[in-house]
């Protein structure tokens, strides 16, 4: 009975983290006005940064490596589904899916290089891999990467227990393009 109690409070965990992640990725001055692709792709560039933040905080949190896992469970699960919706091919669903998470992979670790080698590599990670597709708006990589590089110490100023609970995350606001 123990270990249900403790299965179900991390998938609750997770499933909020989720949530959050989700909600920041949808956040419209992301699309509008750093010209983020309203695309399946930039959609998922924006799940695929913030997830990058709430994955590196939890990582260094001892007791949350069931619930990053979780975490990253439900966001493929989620993933998976919204494809299957979209209408594509159960053939391709699989293959798909498993390149969403190679590249969320590499995201996550050309952003944390980027972040260890200072503001120019972590702004070059994010314009690369956000705008790799389209063109960014004048001072939108820079700008974004400011947003992101905030949303990560923000998190990193959570306290290890509020980040293993289901309370929500409060993100930083998005900074202004000037």
């Amino acid at each position: 009975m123990l270990s249900w109690f403790r299965a179900s409070r991390r998938d609750d965990v997770a499933m909020q983290r989720y949530i959050d992640i989700v909600a920041a990725a949808r956040n419209p001055v992301l699309f509008e006005a750093f010209g983020v692709p309203d695309s399946l792709d930039g959609r998922f560039e924006a799940i695929a940064m913030h997830c990058w933040a709430v994955l590196r905080r939890l990582k260094s949190v001892t007791a949350a490596k069931e619930i990053n896992q979780r975490l990253f469970d439900i966001l493929f699960q989620d993933m998976d589904q919204s494809l299957r919706e979209m209408g594509v091919s159960d053939i391709v669903v699989g293959d798909r899916v498993k390149a969403m998470a190679k590249g969320l992979y590499g995201r996550i670790a050309a952003y944390d290089s980027g972040l260890e080698q200072g503001q120019a590599a972590f702004q070059s990670a994010v314009e690369r891999n956000v705008y790799g597709t389209a063109p960014a708006p004048a001072g939108a990589a820079a700008a974004l990467a400011a947003y992101l590089r905030a949303a990560e110490a923000a998190l990193r100023g959570i306290d290890d227990q509020r980040m293993l609970s289901v309370e929500p995350l409060i993100w930083p606001a998005i900074p202004a393009l000037v």
